[in-house]
């Protein structure tokens, strides 16, 4: 296929595709997936080899968020019943995160419901940091707090911190459909204030919320933009108690193609595969490892995941190996670019799934892709998290 070729040699040579070029692959048929598949792998193996990196999240502090984003679990007015609990301590939390780096995981996310961090919210946040990084050697430390103040993010990297997350979540044009308050463009502002700080800056997208596909190309063309060193891909979890609770507009092979896209427009940065690939992509999973680099391991902030020994079996199976602490994870030029360790060692967190920290989000109003039929509601893999932070159960890593 002409376009496949074409989107190879530029994912090879780091240029930017068309958007037309980007909307052909979310437009191709199931019959031309496997072709789809492995032509974006042949990018994602010249960056990043058949390494998997591996991330473990920890959830702060449960719901009480004062924000309205209509796909989150947390979110004011929420029914969800999910676990609802205030800040862990930073004993607590270091021993959470333990269990995952224990598991394989090179980086560990701490996330916390919220709009943004109070000044004392981040003197909690940096005793929480040094906690994890004194207890487990090496680890990644990455923070997911939601909108930042001047100075909190070099208050975050003074205090430890290698990177923070913060999603875009969907396109501008539809931001306001799913969130009324805050905007689209204090996203992109505290993404910016990351990177300025000298963090390792991640920010992604999420998808399900039968947006258009101009609306999913929309957003990564403007994360490739923004130049962030991680882009985790989330799948709407469609939580009953959230507005987006009758919303299952995925397939398996819609989100292929969906990472696939991601990787010809950001070859060369750390795509993680986030909330809601156990229930979108099910038992296709493994393919997804030929586009993305990165996954999380275990469970999610408010939803459980598959196993974590279950995640390790599937890398082995599929071909690829556990990315090492010892290992970069950013090809050479954009380590050496970013001329610090956070860069240079990682890419950044990811999202943190279904609705978490000010997470991700998608557009609640937008038209179905044309032609595309409904997908099952798979209500039976929605499981809420009951075990792990927050609770007396041991985690799942």
């Amino acid at each position: 296929m002409d376009l496949l070729n074409t989107l190879v040699d530029k994912g090879l040579r780091r240029e930017l595709p068309s958007r037309e070029e980007a909307l052909a692959v979310l437009a191709t048929s199931d019959d031309d997936l496997l072709e789809v598949v492995a032509a974006a792998g042949k990018v994602r193996r010249q960056w990043f080899g058949r390494r998997v990196k591996l991330n473990y999240l920890v959830n702060l502090k449960s719901g009480l968020c004062p924000e309205d984003c209509s796909y989150c679990s947390q979110r004011l007015g929420s029914k969800a019943e999910i676990l609802k609990y205030t800040w862990l301590k930073p004993d607590e939390a270091s021993q959470a995160a333990a269990a995952g780096v224990a598991g394989g995981a090179k980086r560990v996310c701490l996330v916390a419901s919220g709009r943004g961090p109070t000044d004392r919210d981040v003197d909690r946040v940096a005793q929480t940091i040094a906690a994890v990084k004194e207890q487990n050697e090496g680890v990644e430390v990455c923070a997911c707090l939601g909108l930042l103040s001047d100075g909190q993010a070099e208050r975050l990297r003074g205090a430890g911190a290698d990177a923070y997350n913060h999603n875009l979540n969907t396109s501008e044009a539809t931001y306001a459909d799913i969130t009324k308050t805050h905007t689209y463009a204090d996203r992109v502002d505290t993404v910016r204030k990351a990177h300025a700080a000298g963090l390792s800056a991640c920010s992604g997208l999420i998808a399900g919320m039968g947006e258009k596909d101009e609306d999913l190309v929309d957003v990564v063309f403007s994360l490739r933009e923004l130049d962030p060193d991680s882009v985790p891909v989330n799948f709407l979890i469609p939580f009953e108690g959230t507005p987006l609770a009758k919303e299952w507009n995925l397939t398996p092979q819609r989100c292929l193609r969906i990472l696939a896209m991601v990787r010809f427009v950001c070859p060369d940065v750390e795509v993680r595969i986030a909330g809601g690939r156990e229930v979108h992509l099910r038992s296709m999973q493994p393919l997804a490892l030929h586009l993305a680099n990165s996954i999380f391991l275990g469970d999610y902030l408010t939803s459980e995941g598959q196993a974590g020994k279950a995640d390790l079996d599937m890398i082995a199976d599929a071909g690829f190996e556990v990315e090492g602490a010892d290992q970069v994870t950013l090809p050479r030029h954009r380590a050496d670019a970013a001329g610090c360790g956070s860069h240079g060692e990682s890419g950044g967190c990811g999202s943190h799934e279904e609705g978490g920290g000010c997470g991700p989000c998608g557009s609640a109003g937008s038209e179905p892709v044309a032609g595309a039929e409904p997908a099952e509601a798979r209500t039976d893999l929605v499981a809420v998290r009951r075990r792990g932070a927050g609770t007396d159960l041991a985690p799942n890593a």
